[in-house]
């Protein structure tokens, strides 16, 4: 099958496609009132055909993909998984998505693959590693991708860069762009002792190519404390909401995405979140 024409993310608000809302979406598309895009987990689709193959080209030919993979391990001594990249290559040549990510981690061992994804060390070993492996990814692909900012839980002592400018350094030298996840800034603030705020002040819009914006779960610890829970289980915090406002008054309109990905909701709800999303992209002379 010939990869369908690349498309560009408008700077609207997507949402991330579940099972659960296949035939809704489609209906909806139906209709005449498709959401402007979706996103999807590429390992999701990495059988050869099957149901879950027949509703993704369904629903492709009414809106553009943005494909969140959360398996390359980028950060892994050993490199980007090379079963996970010729995979990924191979939905790419399939589906034409509009675009790729993955994310500042590592997940993957000697023996072991690991269901969580694990932050890096700001080093410059660090620095050197995650821009030979973008830069391997973006040759095999015969693209640019976005890397995300990871939720933190602990933080490495003795780090050469802040987090912030280890992501301008990856993105100017591999030539990457940045997928901005406010939901995990959040959450690395509160688990740190970090203010949100300057983090946020502090990234180069011009670096971004998409927004992620989610809920999170605060829980009790066993040391007497709280934590926060990257669970995207729940609507977006209003304090999410405000910190995506505030950088969009600055950076302008971009490709915004609604994830909500345990407890998934109805396809209604998680539509009044996309449409909370695509309301704060009015700039205040279209108001």
């Amino acid at each position: 099958m010939l990869p369908r024409p690349l498309r560009t993310l408008p700077p609207r608000a997507g949402f991330g496609l579940k099972p659960e809302h296949y035939a809704d979406v489609l209906t909806a598309a139906e209709q005449g009132n498709p959401p402007a895009w979706a996103e999807v987990h590429p390992q999701n689709y990495f059988g050869a055909g099957g149901p879950p193959h027949r509703w993704l080209t369904a629903i492709a030919e009414h809106m553009p993909l943005s494909f969140h993979s959360v398996g390359l391990s980028l950060g892994s001594a050993a490199g980007a998984d090379r079963d996970e990249l010729e995979a990924l290559a191979a939905l790419c040549a399939r589906y034409g998505p509009a675009m790729v990510s993955d994310h500042l981690s590592w997940s993957n061992g000697p023996e072991d693959k690991f269901p969580d994804l694990l932050p890096v060390p700001y080093s410059h070993a660090a620095l050197d590693h995650f821009v030979a492996e973008v830069g391997r990814v973006q040759d095999r692909l015969g693209r640019t991708i976005l890397i995300e900012n990871p939720s933190r839980y602990l933080a490495y002592a003795g780090d050469d860069w802040s987090e912030v400018d280890f992501l301008h350094h990856l993105c100017r030298r591999s030539g990457c762009g940045l997928l901005l996840d406010i939901n995990n800034i959040e959450v690395s603030a509160f688990n740190l002792g970090l203010d949100p705020g300057p983090w946020l002040v502090a990234i180069d819009p011009c670096l971004v190519g998409e927004i992620h914006v989610a809920g999170h779960a605060v829980k009790d610890d066993d040391i007497g404390g709280q934590i926060a829970i990257d669970d995207h289980g729940s609507a977006v915090r209003a304090s999410c909401w405000e910190l995506l406002a505030a950088f969009l008054d600055r950076a302008g309109p971009k490709p915004v995405l609604v994830e909500w990905d345990s407890d998934v909701p109805p396809y209604a709800m998680l539509m009044a979140e996309v449409a909370k999303a695509d309301a704060l992209q009015v700039a205040p002379a279209d108001a």
